[in-house]
């Protein structure tokens, strides 16, 4: 009998709950913290082949994959994280749009900073699990640039053709425009390394952005 869908985790009550889990962990911890959670699944979700949940799920509480301490509260991370996971894989499998977990840091802070810890987080995945860039390289140059054009020109060595194809990108002028460039990416990088039978048509208009409530 197949499981009934997940429900989807809500923006407010549990995305507050589980980032005070990841601020839980003791130092020598680096966890993600939830907007790089969130471009971090995104990135594992693209792999060619499914990555096994163990693998991805050790990743969030420490970059490197160092364990949690004992008594940390391992199943409530993975129960919420697990809600997301699947709410992201049905998107990309259906080539629905979704609403990035996306911060406003403050007034003055640029579209380009604002979805950068979300980019990270992908880029994150991107170097843990390498078989979709491997694979698929000049195939998803031009989504992948869209998102790494946020990075310091500087951290992307040795990747001149990724920098020429930034090169020829504008950046952003307002945060909508950012947030539905990292949903669009994620969704062309998909009709690559997880292509459907037939041409896919992408439901819904682009997504309005809605603003998760500040951390505190």
């Amino acid at each position: 009998m197949t499981p009934p869908p997940q429900a989807p985790l809500p923006v407010e009550h549990d995305l507050d709950a589980l980032q005070a889990l990841l601020d839980g962990l003791p130092p020598g911890h680096e966890p993600l913290d939830v907007v790089m959670l969130d471009g971090y699944l995104c990135g594992v979700l693209l792999q060619p082949r499914p990555v096994p949940e163990a693998q991805w799920l050790a990743h969030i509480t420490d970059i490197d994959g160092k364990p949690a301490p004992p008594g940390f509260p391992r199943d409530t991370l993975r129960a919420l994280v697990q809600r997301r996971h699947a709410e992201l894989n049905r998107a990309i499998e259906r080539r629905d749009w979704f609403d990035p977990w996306v911060y406003q840091l403050d007034a003055d802070a640029s579209p380009s900073e604002t979805v950068l810890p979300w980019v990270a987080g992908f880029a994150t995945a991107m170097d843990v699990f390498p078989a979709l860039m491997d694979r698929h390289e000049a195939a998803i140059l031009e989504p992948l640039a869209t998102l790494y054009r946020h990075f310091d020109p500087d951290d992307l060595e040795d990747a001149d053709e990724l920098l020429a194809e930034i090169e020829t990108l504008e950046m952003p002028e307002t945060l909508a425009e950012a947030v539905e460039d990292l949903v669009r990416s994620v969704l062309l990088m998909a009709d690559v390394s997880r292509p459907k039978p037939a041409a896919a048509q992408r439901r819904g208009p682009p997504p309005k952005h809605r603003r998760p409530p500040p951390r505190r």
